[in-house]
């Protein structure tokens, strides 16, 4: 049987994982600064290649992983948690879609792999206000204004948004932790018996059609 890929390009023993993180932050390095030299003549990377989605795996390999991402937004592989904080890290900024099938891959540019999510493929960790708008701070570290129409409640009273609705095989869905739908409560109001929230001088009503 074709054994799985796992992490691209990355393997998951905390030993390792420092070390990959360490070299990968030095290949990046070294690539910016050929850039900065010759910005005409930047390399490319195997990901750049129009068919790098439908590339095989390597001779005795599979695309197939055992890496899931919880409900609560963490990483684990085999049955053990991702504990590496640089590697997690970056696995967050590795989900994308495939283009073919639509499946949840983690790809770093140089391998992809498909993965398997629990819930939503990202996290709203928390929120911070910004002029009259609230801005998502998500699990890739990246952050976006929230259309709070556009959300939803979910099971247990969770509230759901989407968000990268430009990225790569966009929009995606991100899951509210328990301490950004906190962070709302000073936010929220009351419209015609729904909840909503307080933009300024707007009130929005969460998941209005």
């Amino acid at each position: 049987m074709p054994k799985p890929l796992g992490l691209p390009r990355v393997r998951v023993d905390a030993a390792r994982q420092s070390r990959a993180v360490s070299m990968a932050g030095c290949r990046q390095a070294a690539t910016l600064r050929s850039c900065a030299r010759r910005p005409t003549d930047a390399p490319m990377k195997p990901g750049d290649h129009p068919e790098f989605f439908r590339f095989p795996a390597p001779e005795g390999r599979s695309r197939e992983s055992t890496i899931r991402l919880d409900a609560e937004g963490h990483f684990w592989h085999e049955n053990l948690l991702v504990e590496h904080p640089g590697l997690a890290a970056g696995m967050h900024t590795w989900i994308s879609r495939h283009p073919d099938d639509g499946r949840y891959i983690l790809t770093n540019g140089y391998d992809w792999t498909y993965f398997t999510v629990d819930d939503a493929p990202y996290v709203v960790k928390s929120i911070r206000r910004h002029g009259d708008e609230v801005l998502l701070c998500l699990s890739d570290t990246s952050e976006e204004p929230w259309d709070p129409a556009k959300a939803h409640v979910g099971k247990g009273g969770a509230l759901y948004t989407p968000v990268k609705q430009r990225a790569l095989g966009g929009p995606y869905e991100a899951k509210f932790t328990r301490f950004a739908q906190t962070m709302l409560e000073p936010l929220l109001v009351e419209v015609d018996g729904a909840p909503a929230v307080k933009l300024g001088e707007r009130a929005v009503a969460i998941g209005a059609p």
